[in-house]
């Protein structure tokens, strides 16, 4: 496989195992980076031109120089044009503050933008999920933004597998449900298909977004203990699509998917396979 570099404005395209980074790249030590996962199908990116702004809305938010978001794209059609062609494949690109002292204070070294991709296989068809005892601060610094401090959802993704679900659900600090670690949730409640709003503290969620466009949906603060007493719920993420939720902390909902989810799945499926790009 074929990893896209790019260091001090210089780009490369190389084999995975030749591709380097500095040790003191501010990625490596202190997590001072953003990220996006896109799907591929069949060797074409998807929404790839949605990714590509969130990735610069997450820089800029973090304080990044902006990034090339055109030799980024080249770089993702490289890496896809160069390996073997899988049905389905992750794309992960990755800007960091480069090279940088050994501390929290950025040097002066240009960003460092990284593409590379592996063959990726389809989520089950129902997930369950846990919710974890940690809040997400719907009003921290870097609430909103897709960074690479993910070392918070991997310990909460551990929790959840512990307890036998394959994703975790946070609530927030007020207590309304928030996201997943990789995931957005919508829930049906009343006979209503509802999300939390950005203000609560999720990120914003590419497929989340064109669930909202494409499906429908209101944007509502919901309580964190509704979500196991929903008449059904989902996961969206850009690798899930819409995966419906089968139980919350072990307990099993009334459907999964129920006739809003499979709905969703639907319409999903169907725009998606007609515009890769929308």
């Amino acid at each position: 496989m074929k990893v896209w570099v790019s260091v001090d404005g210089k780009a490369t395209l190389s084999d995975a195992e030749q591709a380097r980074l500095s040790v003191f790249d501010h990625g490596l030590t202190v997590g001072d980076g953003v990220f996006e996962t896109v799907k591929a199908v069949d060797g074409r990116p998807f929404a790839l031109t949605r990714h590509l702004r969130r990735l610069h809305r997450s820089a800029t938010g973090l304080g990044l120089a902006a990034p090339d978001l055109d030799a980024i794209a080249d770089g993702v059609a490289e890496v896809l044009g160069a390996g073997p062609r899988s049905p389905l494949a992750r794309v992960r690109i990755t800007v960091t503050g480069g090279v940088s002292p050994l501390g929290s204070e950025r040097g002066d070294a240009a960003p460092t933008m990284v593409v590379a991709a592996s063959p990726m296989r389809a989520w089950a068809d129902t997930g369950d999920v846990a919710v974890v005892p940690w809040p997400r601060n719907e009003r921290g610094a870097l609430t909103g933004l897709k960074t690479t401090s993910y070392g918070e959802n991997v310990r909460a993704l551990q929790h959840a597998r512990a307890h036998g679900a394959s994703e975790a659900i946070f609530g927030n600090t007020v207590g309304n449900l928030c996201e997943g670690t990789g995931s957005n949730v919508f829930c049906v409640i009343g006979g209503r298909l509802v999300t939390p709003p950005l203000s609560a503290g999720p990120l914003d969620g590419i497929t989340r977004a064109l669930v909202l466009e494409w499906v429908g949906g209101e944007e509502q603060d919901v309580p964190l203990g509704a979500l196991a007493e929903a008449e059904e719920a989902f996961l969206t993420s850009t690798t899930r699509d819409v995966q419906p939720i089968r139980a919350v902390d072990g307990h099993v909902l009334p459907a999964a998917p129920g006739p809003f989810t499979r709905r969703a799945m639907e319409i999903f499926a169907e725009r998606g396979a007609t515009d890769l790009d929308p």
